[in-house]
Order: C-alpha cells, then structure tokens, then sequence
C-alpha cells in the first residue's frame, strides 16, 4: 500500500514523540505537523538542558534505614517495614512526576529504557535509597558514554546486591553479575565463554555493598589478584578494567545497537548495518541521534506496542494530570497489576515486550486507570464543534490515523467529552504506537 504524504509526515512524527518522549503535549503534534519532519527530530532529541517541568518537581530526599530491627520487638518491625513501604512509594510516584512534567522528556525516556537494560528490582534489594542511587547513575549516563555508564553500573551497589556479588569470594566465586554482565548487559548470548564467566567473577571479588545505603567498598585483600585469561586478554582485572574489556569488543557495538533498535524501532525488522558506525565510539546520544534521523519511522512494519509505564505516562502529559496527584496505592496496584512497576522489574531480562501487554486479563485495570486519569484530566483541547472532535482528538494525543472501527467508537462518544478521551486512550491506536 501506497502512503500519502501527509499520512508519512504523521506516521513519523506520532511515532518519535511517542517512542523518544513519551507522547506530545497539548498542540504539540499538531505544531510540530506544521513545523516539519526536521523539527520534530530536533525537538525530541533536545537533552542535558534546564528542564523547567523537573524544576517543578520536588526533589525526593531518602534516608539510610539502616538493618531491619532484629529480635521480638514487633512495633520497631512494624515501623521499620512501613517506611520501606512509604519510602518506595514515594520513589516511584517521584520518578512518574518526573517522566510527565519534563519538557524535555529525552533524559528520562532513556533512563526508563537503561532500567529495563540494567534490570535491577527492589524486590531483593529492599532499600528505596539504593536504588535510588542506581536510578541516579543511570540517568547521569543515560545519554553520554556507555563505557562510563558500565564501569560505574558493574560496581554500582544495587546491580551487586541484585545479583549476589556481596557473596562473590575468592574461595566461594558467585558468577551471576559476571554472566549477567556480559549475556544480557554488555555482549549478549554466545559471545563469551563459560571460562569467561568464571574469570570475570574472580575479578569482581573484593567488593561488597551496605545494602541500605548503597555504597560499595573494595577491599585489595579480598580480591583475586592474579592475571586472567578473560575474552582472549590476560591481565589483572578488577570491576572497571573488566568494564573497559568488555566494552571495548566489538560484539557490544552490535548488541546495543539492536537493543536499541528493538526496543525503539521495531521488533520484526532488522537494523540497518550502517547503523552500529554511529555506537562505534560507544557514544549513546549519537546512536539516539541515528535511530531518529534513520528512515525507518515510515515503515508500516515498524509498529510497538506501548508498556504499561510508557502508556500511563504518555495519557498523564496528554491530559496535564501529575501522577501525584492520583491516590499513589491505587496507581502503582493497577500498574502492578498491568504488569509493569518502576523499580521492580521481575527479572534480571527486564520486562516482556510486545504484544503481551495487550492481553485482556490487563485490560480491566487499563480502564480503571484510564479511568482515574481522566477524571483529574484537562479536556480543554476537546472544545471543538462536534464534527472536528474525532480528528481533533487524534491530534491531541498524536494519533497518526483512526481505524474505521475506532472512529466509529469515538463518535458515539461525542456527547460526553470525558468517555471521549477515555475511549481514546484506550484504543488499540493510543496503546499501540503504531
């Protein structure tokens, strides 16, 4: 089938606001449908800026809980478990806020995608603090070197307590973070050795992490400081020089440029070749920088269905509602429920992608979420004359063409603006950025 060009130009646009930040904002499509393909590409890369939108966002301070209270006392457990509830709360409810109010969404769009990467979850790490500390060091990097961002994550202390290196000794090696860091992290499958594995944990030995707080500290004397053999280099490795090893094999130039490509692009199709030139010196922005500029977004075949997260986050810009402002347990429950939380991930592979998250089981608390979105939504942009509501919603929220089917839908709903906008965000064209 034969695109028009007009249907191109909204094709395009729909899909990089929706996959590098997060979906438009009021007007925003329809200027930027105006302004051209370019602007809309210069537009969704803008990062490392003052973002005005975070500026309004209270900063989170958490403290160090320190241990859990051993012994009988069941007030003190009680108080304890209940701060770690509150505290994990509020970091995610933080970290929603953050994803809606940027006006320059680039930074935290890549740092939700660099958490799927680094799966790491609070599950077993427990303390909101660590982990915040991680969500830090991830977004600090989320846009600059990848070298940089794997020397400071292969020691970074939620990674160590996620994947048991505070157990990793020379006498008892723990090889999960060695394999973890390559297979699924760094390299991917088949592209090291068993061998390998083993080195590499031996060269992670010495560390350990105050799991409330985070910090990690080496201690020389509980490292294995002998050369090893580790990827075809011989040599006296600890959590960096191995970074930099890994890294710097060209398996790695290949694996995050497909990582990226699926996870933003398409996962039928297949990158370009040329496309891993642009991570050759493991820069990360000029990667982004080449999947928006890349001729892809034309291509009907290169459909992704939202995540839960990136839906939610997408509705809260469209209507202008602050995740905070929703009732927190609420949220996060029909979010879990849904199949995707902030900070817990059910594995270290991240979470599923694709068209699992459109089954029906999930569908009911869509609704109840969309629900509640609406209900604290500004519907300003649908005070238009009856015959342009459909369309305009489509602009609103950077709907590239309605089905027939849905089309039809919205129009029944034209009477009630508030079932209109729900209607909307949950067609298959809102959760599916097609």
């Amino acid at each position: 089938m034969r695109l028009t060009p007009l249907y191109e130009q909204r094709l395009a646009t729909a899909r990089l606001l929706h996959r590098f930040n997060f979906g438009p904002t009021p007007g925003q499509y329809k200027d930027l449908l105006a302004r051209g393909l370019e602007a809309t590409q210069s537009t969704v890369l803008v990062h490392g800026r003052h973002d005005p939108g975070i500026g309004t966002i209270k900063e989170l301070v958490l403290g160090d809980l320190g241990n859990s209270p051993s012994g009988n006392n069941a007030a003190k457990s009680n108080a304890f478990w209940k701060r770690i509830e509150k505290d994990s709360t509020d970091l995610v409810m933080w970290w929603l806020d953050r994803m809606v109010a940027a006006h320059f969404p680039l930074t935290e769009r890549m740092t939700w995608f660099w958490h799927g990467h680094w799966a790491t979850s609070i599950s077993a790490v427990t303390y909101p603090l660590t982990m915040k500390k991680q969500n830090s060091t991830l977004r600090s990097h989320a846009m600059s070197n990848f070298e940089a961002m794997a020397q400071e994550m292969v020691v970074d202390g939620a990674l160590n307590v996620w994947l048991n290196n505070n157990e990793n000794y020379v006498q008892a090696p723990n090889e999960n973070l060695a394999r973890e860091f390559m297979e699924l992290m760094t390299l991917g499958v088949n592209r090291y050795t068993q061998n390998d594995v083993a080195a590499a944990a031996l060269a992670l030995t010495g560390y350990s992490t105050d799991q409330s707080n985070g910090t990690v500290t080496f201690n020389p004397k509980e490292h294995f400081s002998v050369p090893l053999g580790i990827l075809g280099a011989t040599g006296v490795f600890n959590g960096e020089s191995l970074a930099k090893l890994v890294v710097s094999r060209n398996d790695n130039v290949q694996f995050i440029t497909d990582r990226l490509w699926f996870r933003f692009v398409s996962g039928s199709t297949t990158p370009p070749a040329s496309l891993a030139g642009s991570f050759a010196k493991r820069d990360i922005s000029s990667l982004v920088s080449a999947l928006v500029h890349s001729s892809a977004w034309t291509d009907p075949a290169n459909a992704l269905v939202k995540s839960p997260v990136e839906w939610f986050v997408g509705a809260c810009r469209a209507l202008k509602v602050r995740p905070s402002t929703l009732n927190a347990g609420d949220t996060q429950w029909l979010l879990s429920q849904m199949g995707q939380v902030p900070f817990n991930p059910p594995n270290v592979g991240g979470w599923t992608y694709g068209e699992a998250w459109l089954n029906g089981v999930a569908f009911q608390y869509r609704f109840e979420l969309a629900q509640n979105i609406v209900a604290k939504g500004d519907l300003a942009p649908l005070s238009v004359q009856p015959l342009n509501m459909v369309q305009a919603c489509a602009d609103w929220l950077g709907v590239a063409e309605w089905s027939g089917r849905t089309a039809n839908a919205l129009t029944l709903a034209l009477a009630t603006p508030s079932e209109l906008a729900l209607a909307a965000i949950l067609s298959p064209e809102y959760m599916v950025s097609a």
